[in-house]
């Protein structure tokens, strides 16, 4: 039917004033006397509401008395007036009833916590909290394409289904035709049995594909879905998230720190130009001083300490932690929010991390204990980029692997880009949903997706 978005009618008002416009949308509230009615109705296209005012004496008012449930799905035509109040309202309307809204409908309060509403995933993106949401989240995305377009790359499109773990730890769905009863004596009779004849699982990255990409375009990202079967039930893991992987040939350690900065700059930038409602109401709901911090962060340039000296400053901090601090072992939640929020106060790229305790495909340091990677640290949320330069020199990587016991078959093509041509290069992923935790202030990732897949939560 053909209507005006909301949005469009506060964007360019001079065009509708005391015009008849047609727009759609549900009721957020509505009151009633005896004389008037005032209705707010929302399209989704924005946070704001259109007002509607229906007077006694107009033919709409005995439909709109019927209309007042919140929920209910109407489509109006009146005349946009200015108001001292709202800037712009709706009058002389008539009302069509699109979808009635019984009053059970769950969402009749203004406010409900966001836990509650996690029960409800269903009805949630009809809240002004998920509207403000997704709309971030459409505006960081789009950033997400267009830095990575205007500075060259290419948009690779790597598989989901793979026969190999990229980061090497086993936290991999698997994938399957078959029956859950079989008949089969051995895994290797029920993988022959299989779709693809071997076992198969839902990917975790696509840094490996994308590499091999690289190494014949160049510079690429890749953007998609990723899977990971991590028990770990945080307000920062989903078992399902969306994945930024750029792969950059030519390109050592420091080159992709400077990249990574530049990038997480830039979206954020973006997202403070197309969406300062949403970042107001943000800063007002889920985090106080959100606009300032970002504002620093776009301007500031950001830290950098290796891992070794940020394990002296966490020994010195005079801090009990829950977990010890010793070289060697993983930097946990707790000692990033120290060096992020109270040490340094503002990102930082923690550099050379011990090889035991990161990934097969990391450069290896002249030192040969450390490799070129470095992990980008922000506050309040802890990790959002991991990011190394890759080795590239074939029987490095071949050492690294078996030390894994890797099966090194069944990396055989991404080995043969060492084999023939290799060139220095990096990349780093970035989780689309922790950097928008970061950018809106929310502190449970659940609030970040349509649907959050967690463990025991399908």
């Amino acid at each position: 039917m053909k209507h005006t978005d909301i949005k469009q009618l506060f964007a360019s008002p001079e065009t509708y004033v005391n015009k008849k416009v047609t727009v759609c949308g549900w009721v957020r509230t509505a009151r009633a006397s005896k004389s008037i009615i005032f209705i707010e109705l929302n399209d989704g296209t924005c946070l704001k509401n259109i007002q509607l005012i229906i007077e006694e004496s107009e033919n709409a008012f005995e439909t709109a008395k019927t209309s007042l449930a919140v929920g209910t799905a109407l489509c109006v035509t009146g005349k946009v007036v200015e108001s001292e109040r709202n800037g712009y309202e709706m009058i002389e309307n008539q009302i069509t009833v699109l979808g009635e809204c019984p009053s059970d409908f769950p969402l009749q309060k203004k406010h409900h916590t966001l836990e509650y509403l996690r029960t409800i995933p269903h009805l949630r993106p009809r809240t002004r909290f998920f509207e403000a949401m997704f709309a971030v989240r459409n505006e960081l995305s789009y950033a997400i394409h267009k830095y990575f377009h205007e500075h060259g790359y290419k948009y690779v499109h790597t598989p989901i289904l793979t026969g190999s773990d990229c980061e090497g730890a086993g936290e991999m769905f698997r994938v399957t035709t078959q029956p859950w009863k079989t008949s089969h004596k051995t895994e290797g009779e029920y993988y022959a049995d299989d779709f693809f004849g071997t076992k198969a699982s839902l990917t975790v990255s696509g840094q490996l594909e994308g590499e091999i990409a690289a190494m014949g375009l160049g510079k690429i990202y890749t953007f998609g879905p990723t899977f990971r079967a991590e028990h770990s039930n945080t307000p920062r893991h989903a078992a399902e998230f969306w994945h930024i992987e750029p792969e950059v040939c030519f390109c050592d350690l420091h080159d992709i720190i400077e990249i990574a900065e530049d990038f997480i700059k830039f979206i954020i930038r973006e997202v403070m130009r197309t969406c300062p409602e949403e970042l107001a109401f943000f800063n007002e709901r889920a985090e106080k001083g959100l606009i300032e911090k970002l504002e620093a962060v776009v301007s500031h340039d950001f830290a950098k300490v290796s891992y070794t000296d940020a394990v002296e400053i966490l020994k010195n901090s005079n801090k009990e932690f829950k977990f010890p601090v010793e070289w060697g072992a993983d930097l946990q939640t707790e000692h990033e929010k120290y060096l992020t929020d109270e040490h340094f106060k503002k990102p930082v790229f923690v550099t050379d991390y011990p090889a035991k305790i990161k990934s097969f495909y990391m450069k290896q340091n002249p030192d040969g204990q450390t490799v070129a990677a470095t992990d980008l640290l922000v506050p309040g949320v802890g990790e959002i980029i991991g990011c190394s330069e890759r080795e590239a020199d074939l029987g490095k990587l071949e050492d690294a692997m078996k030390k894994r016991n890797m099966p090194l078959e069944a990396y055989g093509e991404y080995i043969a880009t060492r084999k023939f041509g290799s060139v220095p290069h990096s990349g780093f992923g970035l989780g689309l949903e922790r950097i928008l935790m970061y950018v809106t202030g929310v502190s449970n990732i659940r609030d970040t997706l349509l649907y959050p897949r967690t463990v025991g939560s399908l």
